[in-house]
């Protein structure tokens, strides 16, 4: 990504107000709205409740950013992505992470083929399953160390390399994986490196007990509901720039950059609880995504312009994989989360 996306806008007051803009801006701000509804609308014919799980994908799909769900079995998590790519009318292809996946097995590999004209061998590319726009990697942890870094540089280049030969991705490109967050027997637990390149970390909680009577009673009856594509390639793309030229005010933008410098440990920016939890906190990218998240936020919500409030909204998705609590923390109980509540709480939005 850009070392500073929140600066890629090609102006700040495109999108001011809707009253200021031109017909073109209002008509595709108008537009993200609409699609994020008929998005959700599609979903709910599927999938029950998890309203702040939606929002937190759509948050991502709309700022290009890749997500990491983690939840117990059961949660639809799998079904989630599956049917929200449906609605996105674009190429989708899902990957069963398991121990003895290897990496050729994601990029795709170098065959010798003879060429019927010529008779000559050569080398041909076999695209493996990557090369799509939504990927879903499933039980991402489950497959050792060397397949998953496979992933990284198509997550951050938006290319492959085999061969030493590159292979463009098509854009959008999404990677949304699950994540088992009990089982630890045969699980590899995802390096900082790589959990750093998804823009957030999603939380799939238990349904309530009414969401819960509503999905038995939906999946143990007839067929289920079909989904309808209501956005495409193109319009995605479009509508990830307008996130991009959403303004947003230094003031908010410096708010983004004491919440992710206050978890470092390692600067005098940190408050003491975070020196006593934590071993290493979150890097630039945090900064960047908050910004982004925040952007997004703005625009679903209605609004064209960044809050502090769009800023904290994305905060615990955006951090909580980005700070890496230490056994002091563990001993008392104190998550990431944890943290990153406390820290809304003490860091003030307007400061130095």
């Amino acid at each position: 990504m850009h070392s500073d996306p929140s600066h890629s806008d090609p102006s700040h007051s495109d999108l001011e107000s809707p009253g200021s803009s031109d017909s073109s801006d209002v008509e595709r701000f108008d537009r993200i709205q609409a699609a994020s509804k008929q998005v959700r609308a599609e979903l709910g014919r599927v999938i029950v409740g998890q309203e702040d799980v939606i929002d937190q994908l759509l948050l991502s799909l709309f700022a290009g950013g890749h997500c990491l769900l983690v939840g117990v079995p059961g949660l639809a998590k799998t079904l989630l992505i599956s049917t929200l790519a449906e609605t996105l009318s674009l190429s989708f292809n899902r990957i069963q992470f398991t121990p003895d996946l290897m990496p050729s097995d994601i990029t795709g590999t170098e065959v010798i083929q003879d060429d019927p004209e010529t008779g000559e061998r050569r080398f041909m590319f076999l695209r493996g399953p990557i090369f799509a726009n939504v990927i879903l990697a499933d039980e991402i942890n489950r497959t050792p160390p060397k397949t998953q870094a496979a992933l990284l540089e198509a997550m951050q280049e938006k290319q492959v390399t085999v061969g030493g030969t590159r292979h463009a991705l098509e854009q959008p490109f999404f990677v949304l994986a699950t994540q088992n967050p009990i089982e630890q027997e045969g699980t590899y637990p995802l390096p900082e490196a790589q959990l750093d390149r998804f823009m957030f970390n999603i939380r799939v909680d238990y349904p309530s007990q009414d969401e819960e009577l509503e999905i038995m009673q939906r999946t143990t009856g007839g067929a289920g509901a079909a989904v309808t594509p209501v956005i495409g390639r193109e319009e995605i793309l479009d509508l990830q720039q307008l996130v991009r030229q959403v303004p947003v005010a230094d003031d908010i933008i410096r708010y983004a950059l004491r919440l992710t410098r206050a978890t470092r440990v390692t600067t005098g920016e940190a408050p003491e609880f975070v020196r006593q939890h934590i071993d290493w906190g979150a890097g630039p990218r945090a900064g960047q995504y908050l910004v982004l998240g925040g952007k997004a936020n703005a625009i679903l919500a209605g609004r064209s312009h960044v809050t502090y409030d769009d800023i904290r909204k994305v905060a615990h998705p955006v951090l909580r994989h980005r700070i890496l609590t230490n056994f002091a923390a563990e001993a008392e109980g104190v998550t990431s989360d944890n943290v990153v509540s406390r820290l809304l709480e003490e860091i003030p939005t307007h400061g130095h």
